[in-house]
């Protein structure tokens, strides 16, 4: 190789050196950033109160509740009604016998990274695209978009009997979460490691949703709001699923973060049925996490049970 070959991949490199010390950046770095711009809106903010949006309304409601529990969005009516959809029998589903999750190694649905050899493969090792951090990194993204691909579609919505609003897709979100780091958990340092990336990419989508809707003042406040909430939860979540814990705790703890508008600790009469079917569907998820193999987790080449059929984890 000639000098003006070293010279070139040295161009590169310090080209992409910035890139790679943005990928260092903690909440901390960013939560600086958007205090310093808060200095700057403090003159026009008179009160917050006249925040007007929905979501504002939410997230007043999530911040009065104590942090292991998500609180109603708005007055609920007397009697909430929860519209099984007719097409989906609760009791048969999540009762089959738990699973890898692992994808096939020809499933269309994988993500692999792109394999390089010589002068390119060169070039991407000096940018350290094959570092253990950066193929974290890479492994953290496919796995959150996994956890997304699971929340946002109707389907979750539909087979639980749920209105798609910012707290519903949040608890949802924080519960898939869960899921996923209690998996990683169970490989060591490696997958707390791992779990932290994930958590990072998990925050920044949480603060375009929260902006998305209409918060955009007091942003840094809400977002603390938010992550001791999502830690009650996790610290809720765990509790109910040690050997330990009443048989209904789980399916408790979840109608009072996801299902209930009011602060009631059990659920209504009404709800039962899918807080019931979505308490199997977490301890069946749970379990099939267990079953997946380290490779498909750390690389996020695994994917939930669908729900976009009615016979999903039937018996």
């Amino acid at each position: 190789t000639s000098l003006q070959d070293y010279s070139f991949l040295h161009k590169l490199y310090c080209s992409f050196l910035p890139s790679l010390q943005c990928l260092n950046l903690r909440k901390s770095t960013i939560a600086a950033e958007f205090q310093r711009m808060l200095t700057r809106w403090s003159r026009a903010i008179s009160q917050f109160g006249r925040v007007n949006s929905e979501l504002g309304r939410q997230l007043c409601s999530l911040h009065c509740r104590d942090y292991s529990k998500v609180a109603a969005i708005a007055e609920p009516p007397a009697d909430k009604l929860y519209n099984v959809n007719d097409q989906v029998n609760l009791n048969k589903m999540f009762w089959s016998k738990p699973h890898s999750l692992a994808l096939a190694p020809d499933s269309q649905f994988r993500v692999e990274d792109p394999q390089y050899e010589g002068f390119k493969r060169a070039i991407f090792k000096l940018m350290l695209f094959y570092s253990k951090q950066s193929k974290s990194i890479r492994g953290a993204n496919v796995i959150y978009r996994r956890v997304v691909h699971q929340v946002d579609r109707p389907a979750i919505y539909d087979v639980f009997s749920l209105e798609k609003t910012f707290k519903t897709t949040f608890s949802l979100l924080v519960i898939h979460m869960w899921l996923c780091l209690r998996r990683l958990k169970q490989e060591g340092k490696e997958g707390v490691e791992l779990g932290q990336y994930l958590y990072e990419i998990y925050n920044h989508d949480v603060e375009l949703r929260v902006s998305k809707a209409g918060v955009n003042l007091l942003l840094i406040k809400w977002m603390k709001d938010l992550e001791k909430i999502f830690y009650g939860n996790i610290v809720a979540y765990d509790a109910a699923m040690l050997p330990e814990a009443k048989q209904d705790e789980l399916q408790n703890v979840i109608w009072r973060n996801v299902f209930s508008d009011d602060g009631t600790s059990t659920p209504s009469d009404a709800a039962l049925l899918p807080v019931q079917a979505m308490s199997r569907y977490v301890r069946r998820e749970s379990n099939c996490l267990s079953f997946t193999d380290k490779e498909a987790m750390f690389s996020g080449n695994f994917m939930f049970t669908s729900l976009g059929s009615t016979t999903a984890g039937t018996v």
